[in-house]
């Protein structure tokens, strides 16, 4: 067929010379389908049993986590750095003054892993 330009115009699916119709394949698929028997009509639905206290009490803790890593994601630098660090990082320097360990740097990088509030990591002392 005539294209644009010097190029011709795809016959992809249909073309402006003959009528639009399904092909046999997907008449077949149409056909297939209507033979299928409705499973609405086959089998009740199984009970669904109620969650159990623990299970709910677990998926509402996850989901106040996840809001709240979003809240602190969210926080100007000042908020988010007075929300994480400044409450462990006080702690640990007030051991540090009560130590006073002659390394001082590597007592307190030591306190936070090992006090870390947010769990272990894969960096412990």
């Amino acid at each position: 067929s005539a294209g644009w330009g010097s190029r011709p115009v795809p016959r992809v699916f249909w073309s402006l010379s003959s009528p639009c119709r399904p092909s046999q394949t997907v008449l077949q698929k149409m056909a297939d389908v209507k033979d299928e028997p409705d499973v609405t009509d086959s089998a009740p639905a199984p009970e669904v049993q109620p969650p159990q206290p623990a299970d709910v009490s677990d998926a509402l803790k996850a989901n106040d986590d996840v809001q709240n890593a979003m809240h602190v994601q969210s926080l100007p630098i000042r908020a988010y750095l007075d929300t994480t660090v400044v409450p462990i990082l006080l702690d640990g320097m007030s051991a540090l003054v009560k130590e006073r360990p002659p390394n001082p740097v590597e007592w307190l990088a030591t306190y936070l892993i090992k006090n870390n509030p947010q769990g272990s990591t894969a960096h412990q002392a």
